[in-house]
Order: structure tokens, then C-alpha cells, then sequence
């Protein structure tokens, strides 16, 4: 099932050159350009505001967008650099590449945990440790997952989650060629501690029974 791809807006930017970004960013923009394709570059301004509110949310570099600009048909986009003020570390401009609806993008794909209510390791007061939240896969960009979805029914205390646990939409690949581990269920710190002292007197005991025998 293909997730909601988000717009960002944008507008043409009239003139090229160092004059032009460099009004534009006096008007509040940042200046960018897309590419590729088949139709040529186009030069845009973003609003400020917009560009550094989706770079805070994170992975901005792998979401794919669907460009919005006044006047142009909407297109696919993905980030390919974004160039930052070397000392305010402020965004001065952007590029983006324009993608067809069969292209290999790589993206972070959010993982959903279900059966919670079915863990006896869960049950237990287990607790679930999320090692991958996202995992990073290899999709075409006309068919992006919206999540993935991991069951944790029948999981006890100490097992894991791999990703060869986890089914993926036909076409996808992760993009680490290995079963690395999606999330495990660990104990609570009150049951390790627990065991620890029973390990602990159990090897007293021993002891003890060692040297009464000695």
C-alpha cells in the first residue's frame, strides 16, 4: 500500500544567477532547482520557513515530495543537496531531482508493531526495544510502502524481530544485505536484577557445597 507523498509548494523564480538567489533569500526564500527528466532544469523559491521546518523533521534527503509550483504540472521530487551558510548552518539553496514513477529511490520506511497484546514476553512486563524504528529500503517511486508491519504475537522475553520476519512489498529490498535485527524483547530491570541474585546465591550455594565436601 502506497503511503501519502507530501506536497511542497513552491514558485518560479524570475532570473538566474547570483542576483536572483541572492533576492530571493532577501525576500524570505530559499532558491533551489530541478532537474532531470525529460524537460529542462527549472529554477524555484521555497519559502524559508517551509524548507527549514521539513529539514528539522528529519530524513528530508530521502522523502519523496510532490512538487507543487503555480503555472507547472506537479511532479515527483526527491532532495539531492541542500547547500547550507557555512557558519549560520542555514539552508542557501537546494536541488532536486525529478523522478518517474518506475524509478529505484532508497527510503526510511516507518515500522508499525501489532500483537503486543499477544507477547507473553510482553505479558510479562517485557520490555520492546525498537533497534530499527525505520528501515531503509529500495523501492520504486510509484509504489512506496506507507509502513512496514511487524508482529510480535508468541514473542518471549530475549527473542528478536529480524527483518527476514517482517514482509516487504513485492519489488522492495532493504538496502543492508543481511537479517539484521528490526527489534528485540528485553527484560525489565527489575526481573535482570532478580536473576542476577538468584544466579548469584545459586554460586554461593555451590560454593559452599564444595567446600563442605573438601
Amino acid at each position: 500500500m502506497a503511503g501519502e507523498i507530501p506536497d511542497l509548494h513552491a514558485e518560479v523564480r524570475t532570473g538566474t544567477g547570483k542576483g536572483a538567489a541572492r533576492q530571493a533569500r532577501r525576500d524570505g526564500n530559499v532558491p533551489g532547482i530541478v532537474f532531470g527528466g525529460d524537460t529542462d532544469p527549472l529554477a524555484i523559491n521555497i519559502p524559508f520557513n517551509v524548507l527549514f521546518k521539513r529539514l528539522k523533521a528529519g530524513r528530508f534527503k530521502s522523502t519523496l515530495f510532490n512538487l507543487k509550483v503555480e503555472g507547472q504540472e506537479d511532479v515527483r521530487v526527491i532532495c539531492r543537496d541542500v547547500q547550507r551558510d557555512v557558519i549560520k548552518d542555514l539552508p542557501t539553496h537546494v536541488d532536486f531531482m525529478r523522478l518517474k514513477r518506475t524509478t529505484k529511490i532508497a527510503l526510511f520506511i516507518p515500522v508499525e508493531f501489532v500483537g503486543e497484546e499477544e507477547s507473553p514476553g510482553l505479558k510479562r512486563g517485557g520490555v520492546l526495544n525498537a533497534v530499527r524504528p525505520e528501515v531503509e529500503l529500495v523501492v520504486t517511486a510509484g509504489d512506496i510502502p506507507e509502513k512496514l508491519t511487524a508482529n510480535l504475537a508468541g514473542l518471549e522475553v530475549g527473542d528478536t524481530i529480524n527483518i527476514s520476519d517482517i514482509e516487504i512489498p513485492a519489488g522492495a529490498k532493504a538496502t543492508i544485505d543481511r537479517d539484521f535485527v528490526v527489534a528485540n524483547i528485553s527484560a525489565p530491570s527489575g526481573l535482570r536484577s532478580a536473576d542476577d541474585e538468584a544466579e548469584d546465591e545459586a554460586a554461593e550455594g555451590e560454593a559452599a557445597t564444595e567446600a563442605a565436601e573438601e
